[in-house]
């Protein structure tokens, strides 16, 4: 992925040298920038020990069950068939709460999840802001190379060109979006003016972070 933008980068920048010298785009690895950051690793280390003490717990589920299950085959045949389902049964039940258990912690939006994003995502929206900061009036866009994928941080709206696109399919788009776009013979590229460059604030303007993107290496930086 990183290989692939790279090569997108360097072919714009070949076609198009003189509208870049005005259209300056940036690169930030946010992973470097969070590893250089103390109360990133403070909060990291809280989370990974909230992750162990969950696990071990969930891990003494588990053995407990072995344990019951072991004992369970040694004694079976001294039992009668009441007592086997009666065995049987609680041994299920002590699995169903440790599968519960596991999901409860560590599911898609267990207590794992909503303790990452507790400690984590102020510091990850404290990044966000610094990298709007220094685009200024400077950069156009601003590329994070510090996640599993290459997602883009910032753009100034001046340059979404769906509204061209959908005119140029010969369709009419559905709504003013008041981004500049309202040529259709428009240069994709133009330098834009001072104006043009104004970032938006931190909650909620026009030039916000996209949505899904890793914004702290291998946490999303969730716009968040």
């Amino acid at each position: 992925m990183k290989r692939t933008l790279h090569s997108l980068i360097l072919l714009v920048a070949l076609v198009q040298a003189p509208i870049l010298a005005a259209q300056r785009i940036a690169f930030v690895n946010t992973r470097y920038i969070l590893d250089q950051m103390p109360e990133y690793e403070s909060a990291q280390k809280e989370l990974d020990r909230f992750s162990k003490q969950w696990q071990d717990e969930i891990d003494e589920r588990y053995q407990q069950i072995r344990r019951m299950r072991d004992a369970y085959n040694a004694e079976a045949i001294l039992l009668t068939e009441e007592m086997k389902r009666s065995r049987l049964d609680e041994i299920d039940r002590h699995e169903r709460e440790a599968r519960d258990m596991q999901k409860k912690r560590f599911g898609p939006e267990g207590d794992l999840f909503k303790k990452r994003v507790e400690l984590i995502q102020p510091i990850q929206d404290r990044v966000y802001n610094a990298v709007k900061e220094v685009a200024g009036q400077s950069y156009v866009a601003v590329f994070d190379l510090g996640g599993q994928a290459s997602n883009l941080l910032f753009a100034s709206e001046k340059y979404d060109k769906s509204d061209s696109v959908l005119r140029k399919l010969g369709i009419r788009p559905g709504k003013d979006k008041n981004s500049g776009d309202t040529r259709d013979d428009e240069e994709f590229g133009e330098p834009p003016t001072e104006k043009d460059h104004e970032t938006a604030p931190p909650d909620g303007g026009k030039d916000s972070p996209q949505k899904g993107m890793d914004r702290g290496g291998s946490e999303p930086m969730k716009t968040k």
